[in-house]
Order: structure tokens, then sequence, then C-alpha cells
């Protein structure tokens, strides 16, 4: 790894603002529990991650500011590209054009939900920086803990992830695998069962060759409906997807055991079907209903979410 002064452009600087509350915390133990080791660094007060931009690979500094309801956002770019693509990225994916008082206005009439809104107020929904990324994680997180996608997918950046040009030694290294590299490489020994590898790999191979697209322009229901369609991705999958790559403020993965067997439900849990029909009453922000049962199921336990 060289100075981040060799052949990079000077780093680009954003404020980034927000309507309060806004928990700094909630997003360092969100990346802290699925940070990839190469792609990710995570600092008490900051996070870093590589990134391709426009063609371009460098990587970005993230931190919140204490004088004024904002992030700090740095760019560090292998040459010149546009950068107002990644301020909207960043955007969503900090959630930071949420209005959290309209959230809790309407969550909030649930009694069960009431308690979590007053003791973690103005919760975000964390979204992934890049949409394949997510799709990567949720297939190799389907039916297994978060830690342990963590580590297979973290196997996958070691094996297909190419080095990051001009890293720095504080900072990533890695950039996150291209979907020709999966769809295309021997992942033998990966850990994960023969099916769900081939599920993986059909999906990179689908999106490498342009026979699907991810984005939501037409609708999450769309997207959840084209993924789906893909053998071995089901719609707990395809929800998630929906939910963490895009920040859908609706979607719901009513099958996700972290829901399920949220505490406020009593020792007994809740059937998927239950939570479904009583997620009606939350639209239009189910998924932030599934955030604040998901926050309330981590104090014992990390498996969903």
């Amino acid at each position: 790894m060289v100075s981040a002064m060799n052949r990079q452009s000077p780093p680009l600087v954003f404020h980034l603002p927000y309507q309060p509350p806004f928990d700094w915390q909630q997003f360092h133990g969100h990346f802290a529990l699925r940070r990839l080791v190469g792609v990710e660094c995570l600092g008490d007060t900051h996070y870093r991650r590589s990134l391709r931009l426009n063609g371009r690979s460098g990587w970005m500094d993230i931190r919140p500011l204490a004088d004024q309801p904002a992030l700090r956002l740095e760019l560090h770019l292998n040459g010149e590209a546009d950068a107002e693509p990644l301020e909207a990225k960043v955007r969503k994916m900090f959630d930071l054009d949420s209005d959290p008082h309209g959230v809790a206005a309407c969550l909030s009439a649930d009694p069960l939900l009431q308690p979590l809104l007053v003791a973690w107020p103005g919760l975000r929904l964390p979204c992934a920086f890049d949409p394949f990324e997510q799709a990567v994680r949720a297939i190799v997180g389907q039916q297994v803990t978060v830690k342990a996608a963590v580590t297979i997918v973290g196997r996958l950046v070691q094996r297909l992830g190419e080095p990051l040009e001009n890293a720095v030694t504080d900072g990533p290294h890695r950039l996150f695998p291209t979907p020709r590299a999966i769809a295309e490489a021997n992942l033998d020994g990966i850990g994960m069962p023969g099916k769900r590898v081939a599920t993986l790999q059909r999906f990179a191979a689908a999106i490498a060759e342009g026979a699907l697209e991810l984005h939501v322009e037409d609708g999450a229901e769309v997207l959840v409906k084209r993924l789906c369609e893909l053998p071995g991705i089901g719609p707990w999958t395809a929800e998630y997807v929906a939910l963490r790559a895009f920040g859908e403020a609706d979607a719901f993965p009513a099958a996700d055991l972290g829901l399920l067997k949220s505490p406020v439900w009593g020792e007994g849990g809740i059937t998927a079907r239950e939570l479904q029909k009583r997620a009606e009453n939350w639209r239009p922000w189910r998924a932030y209903a599934a955030v604040y049962l998901w926050q309330a199921y981590s104090q014992g336990s990390h498996i969903g979410g």
C-alpha cells in the first residue's frame, strides 16, 4: 500500500445535512456487525469503504460533525469523476432524507412499538452502498447468522476482490468482487451448500449479462417479483434486498427470524402470517417498524436484520 498522495486527485469534501434526531451509534453498531475486512474500516467516529464510481476506484471516509446536524463525506478517487451520484448514494445509505417525526407519528399508534420509539428515538434505515453487494450478502445469508454470512462474503472478497489502487495503511484495500468475477469463479470450499452457491452464481451471471437489473424505478414490488423468479431466491431474500439495498420504506421481510422472535411478542414469538397481517397497520413505514423490531431483538441475538 502507498501514500494517498500518489496519482490521486485531491480529496473532495462534502457536508450532508439531515433532520435530527440522528444516532451515529445505530450505524456504528450496524457496520460493526457486518464489516467486510478489506472493503470496510470502522472507527468510533468514522466509517471508510472502497468504491467504484463512474469507472474509477477509490474510497470514502464518512463521519458525523459535532457542531451541526450533518455528516462529513470525504472522497479519495483515482482520477476525476462526477461525485454527485456518490452524494445521493451516501444520503440513501445513511437515510439522511428520513422524516423521523413522521415515522414516529405513524408507528407509535401501535402500543407494542410505542415503547421502542421512546427507547430509541429517530432510528434510521441503514442501506447498502452497492445494491449488488447487498444482494450477495442476502443470498449468502439465507438461513445463517449474520456473523456466518459475513465470514463467507469475506472469503469472496479475499478470493475475488481486486486490490484497491493507492490504498492507505489505515483504509480499505480491496474492492468488492464484480458480478462477472463471482459468476465465473470456482467457489469450492467457500462454506455454502452447493444449491446456494448455484443460486449466487446464477444471480451474479444474470447481473453480469444484463438479464437482471437491480433497481426500484418501477416499484419495489416489481423488483421483488423479478428476484423471486430466480431459482433459490424466495420472498425473504427479495424483500430484504428491497429493504437493505434500496432503503424501500415499506419493504417488509415478514419471515425474518429476528422479526418473528423480537421480544415485543413475548416468549412464543409470532408467526409470519400473523406478523404480515399486523404490519398492514404500519404502512407506509413497515421497513422502519422492522428496524425497531430488530433493534429490540439485537439485545439478545444477531440472527436476521
